[in-house]
């Protein structure tokens, strides 16, 4: 490991960055050192705007990958290298706005019902009946399932946060029935086949797709798709989207709202303002007219 790899991973470790941004981080600094083959600190802002354009006009990458790479050459330039630099020297793609895939109740049963796996199952179904990102379901330990409060305590979120989410009796009931069968043994609920692991993300991105298409859904459902329908179902129960945001671990409510904002069923209950001047109105005092036998 170079002098310069090993500073920039200490650097984002003494600023909590989550394992996966450090991982990220480090795979596209590393890429775009090998695309010049030389070392970045030997590297200038031009270099970083032809590597851009490379990425999005040769490799056709999407807005979000891009401005990964982005932000890791930004914290590499601006905190590692401390050069003289400012956010403005790192544009980023603009992100078109769009909503989630949200699958309704019944869809979501069809998916679980062809989940290859009772440890994909399992961990999967905390994703919809507990709002838990993926990384967050696959890491998941034995001691942070509090049986007798009915939470789950999330630890090392997103943004390195702790937080408690719901445990409802049936999740409780579901994960209870897992641990009878597989006997997960070490600390992490989903180990994985090495030792002293838990299975990754990837497993539980690949077992959806799986499921999606065996189920033959028309919506392409992901892990975050269920997250996507947890909260869309609590809108709908009448949840207040500020209990919602504390469930989902959100810093701002807004980033809450664009997952509530999709709630097809809050939606298609809105009147139209059309069927309040279509709609014939009844005169007062008369009853409307039986229909004849």
């Amino acid at each position: 490991m170079t002098p310069l790899r090993q500073r920039f991973i200490e650097d984002m470790q003494l600023r909590n960055l989550a394992p996966t941004t450090q991982r990220s981080y480090v795979h596209y600094v590393a890429d775009f050192a090998r695309y010049f083959n030389r070392s970045p600190e030997l590297l200038d802002l031009e270099a970083v705007r032809q590597y851009q354009l490379f990425l999005q006009e040769t490799r056709q990458l999407s807005p979000q990958t891009v401005n990964t790479f982005v932000s890791a050459v930004s914290f590499l330039y601006r905190v590692t290298l401390e050069m003289p630099w400012t956010k403005d020297s790192f544009p980023r793609p603009h992100i078109p706005e769009t909503l989630p895939v949200v699958p309704a109740p019944d869809e979501v049963r069809r998916l679980f019902e062809h989940i290859p796996g009772i440890k994909n199952r399992a961990a999967l179904m905390l994703c919809f009946g507990a709002g838990l990102r993926v990384s967050e379901s696959v890491a998941l330990q034995i001691p942070h399932i509090d049986s007798a409060r009915m939470l789950i305590h999330v630890v090392h979120g997103k943004g390195a946060k702790d937080r408690y989410t719901m445990l409802s009796p049936a999740l409780l009931e579901m994960l209870r029935s897992y641990y009878r069968v597989v006997r997960p043994a070490g600390p992490w609920l989903f180990p994985s086949w090495r030792s002293q692991h838990h299975i990754s993300a990837g497993v539980l991105q690949r077992a959806c797709t799986e499921a999606w298409q065996l189920a033959g859904l028309p919506k392409r459902i992901s892990p975050h798709s269920l997250r996507h329908a947890f909260a869309s179902c609590l809108l709908d129960s009448g949840i207040d989207s500020r209990v919602i945001q504390v469930l989902l671990g959100h810093t701002r409510i807004d980033t809450t709202a664009r997952y509530t904002a999709v709630s097809p069923t809050k939606i298609a209950a809105t009147a139209s303002p059309l069927d309040q001047i279509l709609r014939p109105k009844r005169k007062p005092g008369r009853r409307p007219r039986q229909p004849q036998p």
